[in-house]
C-alpha cells in the first residue's frame, strides 16, 4: 500500500481510499452509460455479431475518460485524476492534445 502511495504522491491511506472509490464508480458507470450510447447509435449484437465487444469497448474508453475526470472532481481529487488522466492517454500516444 505504501508504495502505491509513494508512486501516486498520495498522502494519506483516507485519499487511497477515496480514488479506489472512484475508480470504482467510473468503472460500473462508464459500462452502465455505454449501453444506452449503443443503443441511440443502433449498434447491436445482431448486427455486429463478435465485434459488438470490441465496439463497445471502444465506445466506453472515452465515456470513462470524461467520466473519471468528472467523479474524481465531485469527490474532491482533481488534480490526481487530471494527472493520472493527462500521463495515460500520453502513454497511448495521445500526448499531443497536452501540449502547452
Amino acid at each position: 500500500m505504501n508504495r502505491l502511495k509513494q508512486r501516486w504522491g498520495v498522502t494519506s491511506n483516507f485519499q487511497l481510499v477515496i480514488i479506489f472509490i472512484v475508480f470504482a464508480i467510473t468503472g460500473s458507470a462508464s459500462a452502465w452509460l455505454s449501453r444506452p450510447f449503443c443503443e441511440w447509435l443502433n449498434i447491436t449484437k445482431e448486427d455486429f455479431g463478435g465485434w459488438f465487444t470490441l465496439i463497445r469497448l471502444i465506445i466506453i474508453f472515452p465515456i470513462y475518460q470524461v467520466l473519471l475526470v468528472a467523479i474524481g472532481t465531485l469527490f474532491g481529487q482533481f488534480n490526481f485524476f487530471w494527472n493520472f488522466e493527462k500521463k495515460m492517454l500520453k502513454s497511448l500516444g495521445l500526448g499531443f492534445l497536452f501540449k502547452k
